[in-house]
């Protein structure tokens, strides 16, 4: 117990995401990777000394998770964690044999996975490739953070790094630990929440079902890329800014064009992910752990109606629904009129607009 700072239950994301860990072990669903490439002079001794220090302001980056034993799921944030950091030189490698040495580094540490009971369920690989050229491998589990966390270490492991190559000192903020908002959750009106949710999602009974696609028997997924050119993203911006919408109500209202087209009902269902950081909770744009959360949206199609009106009442119901953003998805889908034992819905729309800094 001398090692424990803290211990405290899970958010409801974090719940779900370790029933599906514990469920399917060897699927890797919430193992998180990100590889790239460092150029130029490289004090690996500072940069291994910047990743620690933000472990170490960090509670969600010191916790470990107990599950047998316990009333429910418990995170435990633990004093002192030490980074598995590893340094690896392949500058003896022919160059064209480095790709495929990567893609085997990047295979055997996904399927090494995370121990969830011990901490820190994160590590760092950097390789030295060639003269002043490195790769960075980075892995952790999706129970500590989301994607809004990332450019936030990444901004601070920067700054402590430039810091400490030169030997400058540096003291930042304290960050407000993760257990703040594990005990504002736990302070959230349960009753009004169900009040608003019955109200939604009142006479809905199945999901909207995705259009069915012919397998070819090769894949159990197929991926589909698309990119706007800029002449039509800026056209995109152009029409949020003069109907003032956001581009999250822009992409949700064509994905439920598009449901209600291939279902042929007025009506759909799917899953929106949100941020999870309220406005009213302070300083949680700069906290370290996993806010997120996956609520429905029911959207109705009125072929009467102008697009851009359409578009304006849609947002009004996002933001009205942003207030309850709290709510664990297995209440919301009990609250609803969709029997037990089926799926609230099939299709989740993410809009991924994440605070990158130059750095």
């Amino acid at each position: 117990m001398k090692d424990i700072e803290a211990f405290f239950p899970l958010s409801p994301m974090q719940q779900g995401m370790l029933f599906h860990t514990l469920y399917a072990p060897e699927a890797e669903a919430y193992f998180e990777q990100l590889s790239f490439s460092l150029q130029g002079d490289f004090d690996d001794q500072a940069f291994e000394r910047a990743w620690q220090e933000v472990v170490n302001r960090h509670q969600a980056l010191r916790s470990s998770f107990r599950w047998e034993g316990v009333k429910e799921p418990v995170q435990v944030v633990h004093r002192s964690v030490k980074l598995e950091f590893e340094r690896l030189d392949w500058t003896s490698t022919p160059a064209h044999e480095q790709p495929q040495l990567l893609n085997d580094l990047l295979q055997n540490d996904r399927q090494r996975g995370f121990n969830l009971a011990q901490a820190p369920l994160m590590r760092l690989t950097v390789v030295t490739t060639a003269a002043n050229t490195y790769q960075l491998v980075w892995s952790h589990h999706h129970l500590l953070m989301d994607g809004w966390s990332v450019p936030i270490v990444l901004n601070e492991v920067a700054t402590f790094y430039v810091a400490f190559s030169k030997s400058s000192p540096l003291q930042l903020q304290p960050p407000r630990p993760y257990r703040d908002y594990i005990v504002w959750l736990r302070k959230q009106d349960v009753n009004r929440a169900q009040e608003f949710w019955r109200k939604q999602l009142k006479g809905f009974t199945s999901p909207t079902s995705l259009p069915s696609v012919p397998s070819d028997n090769t894949a159990e997924h197929r991926s589909l890329h698309a990119q706007l050119s800029a002449a039509e993203a800026t056209r995109l911006r152009n029409f949020t800014r003069r109907h003032h919408l956001t581009l999250s109500t822009i992409v949700n209202g064509a994905w439920a064009l598009l449901l209600s087209r291939c279902s042929g009902e007025a009506e759909v269902l799917f899953g929106v992910t949100v941020s999870g950081r309220p406005a009213e909770f302070k300083g949680a744009e700069s906290m370290v752990g996993l806010f997120i959360n996956t609520l429905p949206l029911r959207v109705r199609i009125d072929p009467h109606e102008s697009l851009s009106n359409w578009l304006k009442a849609l947002q009004l119901q996002q933001m009205e629904m942003l207030q309850f953003e709290y709510s664990p998805l297995v209440d919301i889908q009990g609250w609803s009129d969709v029997p037990r034992g089926r799926q609230l819905f099939e299709s989740i729309m993410v809009l991924e607009n994440y605070p990158a800094p130059p750095s």
